[in-house]
């Protein structure tokens, strides 16, 4: 059976050093293979190599071939005359993959129009059904910055695949998606595979990577340390690293004890009501945060949880209701970890460079800068780069960094561990409850993943088409009357 790609030797490297070790691959039609690995083990950086759109200073050595005979050494760039058509990706960061100045459909039509060359007509009534089937019949005319990170990569999932290209590399496609949105993302990548596709898949989602099947390969520091079938790797590793990655999933963590906490509230929200695009997303919404109290939100993609944010920060104004936060804080006092890090940082500027002006802005104590990045597991070389040319779960955890040297009364953790792998994620979030019980810093973090959020949170507000009352270990103070119908 031919091929629809194959990579033999393909290694990346800078001038100096070997970043991923050669790997050879062979994808033949309905197979996929599964890569997971740490943040910055260099899955992402293979796929990239894959593609040919590496970051600049990096090169692929190595050959790439695909299915009508194409074939080239990993440093040429003739691969990408065939970028949508035999070869796809789905990048990481949505934001990077869609244009802020058109519509949703618009993007997914000019896939049509550009690469399948249908008329503009038919391309629209295509894009408007691949939307629908995605959840996203609400979304049409919304452009990139008002869709949710969720949102966005099922945009960005539907602009890719309206190619038809026999080869999808996907980087980390279910993140930020909740468990419905994961389940038909799987259902479509299943339905490529059937129509004789084949997938690269980039992933920390061990689930999705059990329920493709296929071949799996686990990554670190750039070479792969076990492989096989699915099944063999993630039902019976053999290797140390697979089987702690495996060990870190959520729903493994002891739940964490909750707290008594009597101090005056950092901030306290009454009958808080927000409409978007008309629809109303929640409405009569109360609830309390305490010092050092970690308070999970939850809920499908759209249903309002950044937007939540925004107004506890004063980044939004909200369509009804009251916001009273604790007298005596300054603005700085109210951080947030952005769901999407790429759009939280200066493209052209350095992350050491970054790092000082904020030093500078706020007189702070640069010895943190090297503790921190100690623990959160950063390499010192990392700070001469620009965001772009780092990992998005590196990148995460340099927003955590930033976050944690102001010292804040209160984060909102927006998705902060989506772009990590398990072990890392369960670092940060480590890191998130040492700083809410010994600094006393309130949090509010939202997550996709129900296990996470039961292990660490004290109590959860619950956003959705169904009302769920704030939980915890002891029994809730609070509960907002009537919770949002989704977008979704």
């Amino acid at each position: 059976m031919t091929a629809l790609l194959t990579t033999t030797a393909l290694e990346i490297r800078t001038a100096e050093a070997q970043l991923v070790e050669p790997l050879s691959i062979r994808l033949a039609p309905g197979q996929v293979l599964s890569i997971i690995g740490e943040t910055g083990s260099g899955k992402s950086l293979f796929a990239q190599g894959v593609v040919g759109n590496l970051p600049a200073g990096l090169q692929a050595h190595g050959q790439i071939g695909l299915a009508d005979g194409f074939s080239e050494e990993g440093r040429e760039a003739g691969r990408r005359k065939h970028w949508g058509r035999g070869l796809a990706v789905l990048p990481q960061e949505p934001w990077l993959s869609l244009d802020p100045t058109m519509q949703a459909r618009s993007q997914v039509a000019e896939t049509y129009t550009q690469v399948v060359g249908l008329g503009r007509a038919e391309a629209r009534d295509r894009a408007s059904a691949d939307l629908a089937r995605l959840g996203l019949a609400g979304a049409e005319r919304k452009y990139p910055f008002q869709l949710s990170g969720g949102m966005a990569q099922r945009v960005a999932f539907a602009a890719t695949h309206a190619g038809g290209s026999p080869v999808l590399i996907a980087d980390e496609p279910t993140k930020g998606l909740d468990r419905d949105r994961i389940d038909e993302v799987i259902d479509l990548l299943k339905a490529m595979l059937a129509e004789g596709g084949s997938l690269l898949i980039i992933t920390h989602d061990l689930e999705v990577a059990r329920r493709l099947g296929g071949e799996v390969m686990i990554m670190l520091k750039g070479r792969v340390i076990e492989s096989g079938t699915a099944e063999q790797v993630l039902g019976q590793p053999q290797h140390a690293y697979t089987r702690e990655l495996l060990a870190a999933d959520p729903a493994q963590w002891p739940k964490r004890t909750s707290r008594a906490i009597t101090e005056k509230a950092v901030v306290t929200v009454e009958g808080l009501a927000v409409q978007r695009g008309g629809k109303q997303l929640f409405e009569d919404l109360s609830f309390t945060v305490r010092p050092g109290e970690i308070l999970g939100v939850t809920g499908p993609s759209g249903c309002g949880k950044s937007t939540l944010g925004d107004i506890l920060l004063g980044l939004a104004t909200p369509g009804a209701g009251a916001i009273h936060r604790q007298p005596g804080l300054g603005r700085f006092a109210f951080q947030k970890l952005h769901q999407d890090p790429v759009a939280a940082f200066a493209p052209s500027v350095t992350i050491r460079h970054l790092l000082a002006d904020l030093v500078r802005l706020h007189r702070l104590d640069t010895a943190r800068i090297g503790r921190l990045m100690q623990r959160l597991r950063l390499d010192e070389r990392l700070l001469d780069r620009l965001p772009g040319n780092i990992s998005g779960g590196e990148l995460q955890r340099f927003s955590l960094l930033r976050v944690l040297l102001l010292d804040p009364a209160l984060i909102f953790a927006d998705e902060p561990s989506s772009r990590l792998d398990l072990i890392t994620q369960k670092e940060m979030i480590e890191l998130l409850v040492e700083t809410a019980e010994e600094s006393g810093t309130a949090i509010l973090l939202v997550s996709h993943d129900e296990d996470l959020v039961d292990a660490v949170a004290d109590r959860r507000i619950h956003l959705g088409t169904h009302t769920r009352p704030l939980q915890d270990q002891a029994p809730a103070r609070e509960q907002g009357s009537r919770l949002a119908e989704s977008l979704t």
